[in-house]
């Protein structure tokens, strides 16, 4: 997310009042001029940003705030109650049969990520949901649309059926005889897309969608396109009939408009958010909880979801001991590593947590693709430097040679012993925090950096090689 981000802009707006004693309208104006440049800023709908800043302007005028207890923390749960309205309310889940067949129509516009959240889809009906998945190639018009489907499933070992470039409609007939009789019960669509909607694409989606009778036709909408991808989504829902949309790209160069328009202007509940390219990331979307994040009040509960389906509770119990006791080694941060990336990215995970979303712009210089270096600097150390890191510490030598090893400099090896220490003071500060330090925390999320910052002294044992009996 770029620095000025909605959640950013809103969270400053409100900042500015959940100190004060009490409110005038002078303060409300003011606020709420902040909230619709943010809002615009971020490409939301006019029509959206009119409706969301009345609500809350009518609310916030009312005598209970300006004249009530902590009246700038009752005017943040005002906009959170706004934001969670406007994102449709409450979480929509999947449609889909408990026994039989089930059928998902995927449609939307090329470029909007269609083929991609097939395979994050898939990837979640199979661990999650534990269906029997099977996809359905049916774009025969875009270069190379099945191979990528094909790809995407092999990873996944899920099965495509295709029938090349022929009838799309034939192939869905002959696709849902397959999946009964082959004991599938979920079937995925690939529709064609377009660069925009046509009428040949219209009446081919419509006769798709008589003859497989969906539980599911679900949208892709490019978050980077904005209102547009409002316009868009309305557009297909009034020719084809939409459940649901996926809201793709929310890691890239986008504020969150197309998310906060979609369910206002086209009435379709959004039911997925993609980010990133790996087909691990996609969220569940829960109006509630988007609310949460952009308010900078993180989201546990999708915090907990995330490592539940990534991180077995045995390993997390005995990493947490380790901590705990001072046993953890850089076979235990390389262990953590892969974790992170499993659940998506180190700065994905910050914005999790209450009053870390401000850490998100520092996280940026913990790029996720050092994690593969400090992989490779692990992985050139021998066994016992893994496991006791004293070696290194004593041993400039040692360092020299896991430096060379790993064909990065010195500093990178330092930045990892750094990193092996602040991630053992984090954790134990972490873990005995109460919920008003939490809470503190938030208003100021840099001072854990700074008591968790390694000491700038001179490494230990420079031009010594101390092995204390280890190899």
């Amino acid at each position: 997310m770029i620095k000025h981000s909605l959640g950013s802009r809103i969270q400053m707006s409100l900042r500015r009042l959940t100190g004060k004693a009490y409110l005038n309208e002078n303060d409300i104006d003011e606020m709420m001029k902040e909230i619709r440049l943010s809002l615009l800023e971020a490409d939301v709908a006019f029509s959206v940003v009119k409706t969301f800043t009345a609500n809350i302007k009518n609310l916030a005028y009312g005598e209970k705030i300006l004249k009530g207890l902590n009246p700038g923390e009752q005017v943040v749960k005002i906009v959170k109650d706004e934001l969670i309205r406007a994102f449709g309310g409450e979480n929509v889940p999947l449609n889909l049969k408990n026994t039989g067949l089930s059928v998902i129509m995927m449609i939307g516009l090329q470029g909007s990520g269609k083929t991609t959240s097939i395979g994050k889809l898939g990837k979640y009906l199979t661990s999650v949901l534990h269906k029997k998945v099977m996809f359905v190639a049916c774009d025969i018009y875009r270069p190379a649309a099945i191979e990528q489907l094909e790809t995407i499933a092999k990873k996944l070992e899920i099965f495509v059926y295709q029938e090349g470039l022929t009838d799309p409609i034939k192939t869905v007939k002959n696709s849902l005889i397959y999946a009964k009789n082959n004991d599938f019960n979920c079937v995925i669509i690939d529709t064609a897309g377009r660069l925009s909607i046509d009428e040949l694409m219209i009446d081919e989606l419509i006769k798709i969608k008589e003859l497989s009778k969906p539980d599911e036709i679900l949208l892709t909408i490019d978050a980077m396109t904005g209102q547009d991808a409002a316009i868009t989504a309305k557009n297909f829902h009034e020719k084809v009939g939409a459940t649901g949309a996926i809201i793709t790209k929310l890691d890239g160069d986008t504020r969150g408009g197309a998310a906060l328009s979609v369910n206002q202007v086209a009435n379709i509940p959004i039911k997925f958010t993609g980010s990133g390219e790996t087909l691990d990331t996609l969220e569940v979307f829960h109006p509630e909880r988007m609310a949460q994040r952009i308010l900078g009040m993180g989201d546990i509960l999708s915090l907990v979801e995330t490592v539940e389906q990534n991180i077995d509770e045995a390993e997390a119990l005995n990493m947490m001991e380790k901590i705990q006791s001072g046993k953890y080694n850089y076979e235990d941060l390389l262990k953590q590593f892969k974790w992170v990336k499993r659940m998506g990215s180190f700065s994905k995970i910050l914005g999790f947590l209450p009053g870390m979303g401000n850490l998100k712009d520092a996280a940026a210089n913990i790029d996720d693709k050092q994690f593969n270096q400090f992989e490779a600097i692990i992985n050139s150390m021998t066994k016992a430097e893994r496991k006791h890191p004293n070696l290194l510490e004593e041993s400039y030598s040692r360092r020299s040679r896991v430096a060379k090893g790993s064909g990065v400099g010195l500093d990178k090896v330092n930045k990892l012993r750094e990193a092996l220490t602040s991630q053992v003071k984090m954790m134990r500060q972490m873990s005995s925090m109460d919920e008003n330090q939490i809470k503190a925390l938030g208003n100021n999320p840099t001072s854990m950096m700074r008591n968790i910052a390694p000491n700038k002294t001179k490494s230990k044992g420079k031009g010594k090689n101390k092995h204390h009996g280890f190899r």
